[in-house]
């Protein structure tokens, strides 16, 4: 098998590897069952893993683990005992720390600011500074790009998984973390169907003549006219710039929504920086 193809193969491997992680995140899971997942060798597969995707199985399901937790404590109303359990950690302060060091504050002090923040006031009154937060939208007109994608369906938070698998795919083609532009369409509204249906495609920008296999494929991001809103946080907290969007400025701005869907760019790298300093466009098509 020449170069090329045994990387592929790799990388598929490590694709089922990193979905079977996304699936399972309550469960223990060893290196020898995901390296039996993979069909690799026990002895070698956490250094091609490592290799390939840019950090390690712990930090992959770190990563998963926290970035879940962050959407239970925005969402949810389970205790903070419980959450740590669900994220595997034997001890709320343990949990704490991890959380902290990812989020830049204790658990319990990103569930009250988002509890602040995100609750409707009880009289428009009386509204709070967080309650009136504003952001800075631009209209901008975008080019087409032309990416490799992989369906995603279930719940939007939980697309992580199929980006994990994405890059592993990409890993294979040659392509180094990291270094694709990186996409997500969502083609629902959350709140109009149960998050069961809710359908998104995970994207990577690719070159037009890369050819693609699997459940992996082309699609076109249609350029145009968007009003391009840019939130710098973690990933839970995106739903509150959505509603601002959509209930506050799309109305009063003069102009309507095209008819296809939204879509985000990632612009900066999750695995290297704290949530605190992810920034993601939320691009919406204009008319």
């Amino acid at each position: 098998m020449n170069r090329p193809a045994t990387r592929r193969s790799y990388a598929s491997r490590v694709e089922k590897v990193v979905a079977h992680l996304a699936d399972h995140l309550d469960q223990p899971l060893t290196l020898e069952q995901l390296a039996a997942i993979g069909h690799f060798s026990p002895f070698h597969f956490h250094r091609i893993y490592r290799g390939l995707m840019g950090e390690t199985v712990a930090d992959t399901l770190r990563r998963m683990r926290l970035h879940r937790a962050a959407v239970e404590l925005v969402h949810g109303r389970h205790t903070l005992e419980t959450i740590a359990y669900r994220c595997g950690y034997g001890s709320g302060a343990a949990f704490n720390r991890a959380f902290a060091q990812a989020y830049g504050m204790p658990p319990g002090a990103f569930r009250r600011r988002q509890d602040h923040a995100i609750q409707a006031p009880s009289c428009p009154d009386h509204a709070s500074p967080e309650d009136a937060i504003m952001y800075e939208v631009r209209i901008e007109t975008l080019p087409s790009r032309h990416v490799a994608a992989l369906r995603h369906v279930g719940p939007y938070h939980q697309i992580g998984g199929a980006f994990g698998r994405l890059a592993a795919w990409a890993a294979g083609q040659g392509m180094r973390p990291g270094q694709q532009r990186s996409f997500g369409i969502y083609y629902d509204d959350p709140e109009s169907k149960p998050a069961g249906e809710l359908v998104a495609d995970a994207c990577i920008e690719v070159a037009q003549e890369q050819t693609v296999d699997g459940d992996v494929r082309t699609a076109t991001i249609a350029g145009g006219r968007h009003a391009v809103l840019v939130h710098t946080g973690p990933y839970a907290e995106l739903e509150r710039p959505y509603r601002w969007l959509f209930g506050e400025w799309l109305p009063a701005s003069g102009e309507e929504a095209a008819d296809t869907p939204v879509f985000e760019e990632y612009l900066n790298d999750p695995q290297a920086l704290p949530p605190a300093e992810w920034r993601t466009a939320i691009c919406v098509p204009l008319k």
